[in-house]
């Protein structure tokens, strides 16, 4: 059995961030310039991580642009994508030092005033060029200001989604940065989740792209546990469909179950508490729980209940007795299988 990672990101050398701090002060006056990795900095990067991987009994993980980084709220545009393929490229590096250990899931130039059709190419060439298996999606461009962004279940959305089936690539549904005064950028996260859910299970995209694989990050957000309040919000949206529609003796329209669009979506096991884990793997399903860990990430500081990290999420999973072990293969191995195709 193959223990894989879904949702990890990139351990880079210092000589990346100094590059977005060069973008960030110029604005993109001096131009794009770039930035050349050293080699010895990408491996020491790397031989880290992959002991953090070894110790926690991971196999390979798929690694990604760290979201908080991507600054996709900055401007103009061209800095944007600039670093994004910066970033890609030091993900393509990582996966080259131990190509047996990590897979490449690519970030999109996601630049407020941009729109869908114009990351494609970048996603693009993530896929036929650099082998990466995945996309990274952030749901909230705008990083906490209300911009007036479609949220991610709507039509301005689809020229991705298109492209993604087109390639046949998952995406990880995970917000990036927060402007916000309101919320931290751990709030953020799991807000945007939680939206993403509601939005994805209330529009039509994965209906209209049946072949659509979206996993979303941090368990889902707050959705699996307060699941009762979004059946319910849908059984209110029933009543008053048909309380509309007879009123003129129509026929009575049908309101989807809100269980049988959340079915459409999948999730990672990301939630750093065993109980939250048994709580989200009986709401959703083994079947759509992809093992993620974050490893490293917020997850690393040790719990003083288990004297384990937080982001042994493996050791949770084994605690979860009723799960047996050919779910737990599913959701470890077999689910990512499944939807990550190129893996």
């Amino acid at each position: 059995m193959t223990i894989i990672d879904v949702h990890g990101h990139v351990s880079s050398p210092a000589e990346l961030y100094a590059y977005r701090s060069i973008l960030l002060a110029g604005r993109g006056a001096h131009g794009r310039s770039g930035v050349k990795l050293p080699p010895d900095g990408v491996l020491r990067g790397a031989e880290r991580h992959v002991g953090l991987l070894d110790a926690a009994g991971i196999d390979v993980q798929l690694i990604s642009p760290r979201p908080f980084q991507l600054m996709h709220s900055e401007k103009p545009a061209d800095i944007v994508r600039w670093w994004t393929k910066a970033t890609n490229d030091a993900v393509a590096a990582q996966v080259a030092a131990f190509p047996e250990r990590f897979r490449g899931v690519a970030a999109l130039p996601q630049a407020v005033g941009t729109s869908p059709e114009h990351w494609a190419d970048e996603l693009e060439r993530c896929v036929s060029e650099l082998g990466f298996i995945g996309v990274l999606i952030n749901p909230d461009p705008a990083e906490g200001e209300d911009l007036g962004i479609p949220r991610i279940g709507e039509e301005w959305w689809y020229p991705l989604f298109a492209k993604m089936v087109e390639l046949g690539v998952p995406g990880l549904v995970h917000s990036a940065g927060c402007r916000s005064t309101r919320e931290s950028y751990s709030e953020h996260m799991i807000t945007e989740a939680s939206r993403s859910v509601i939005s994805l299970a209330g529009g039509r995209a994965l209906v209209d792209f049946p072949d659509l694989k979206l996993i979303v990050s941090h368990g889902g957000g707050s959705v699996p546990y307060q699941v009762g309040r979004w059946r319910a919000a849908r059984y209110l949206e029933q009543t008053e469909v048909e309380a509309y529609d007879t009123k003129d003796g129509g026929a009575v329209a049908e309101v989807e179950p809100f269980d049988i669009s959340l079915s459409r979506l999948h999730f990672d096991s990301l939630v750093h508490d065993r109980h939250g884990l048994d709580l989200l793997l009986k709401v959703i399903g083994p079947e759509r729980v992809l093992f993620g860990t974050e490893i490293p990430g917020s997850g690393s500081p040790v719990d003083p209940e288990t004297g384990r990290s937080y982001d042994d999420i493996l050791s949770s999973l084994d605690a979860i007795e009723w799960l047996g072990a050919d779910k737990r293969r599913q959701v470890v191995e077999g689910n990512a299988r499944r939807l990550y195709t190129r893996l």
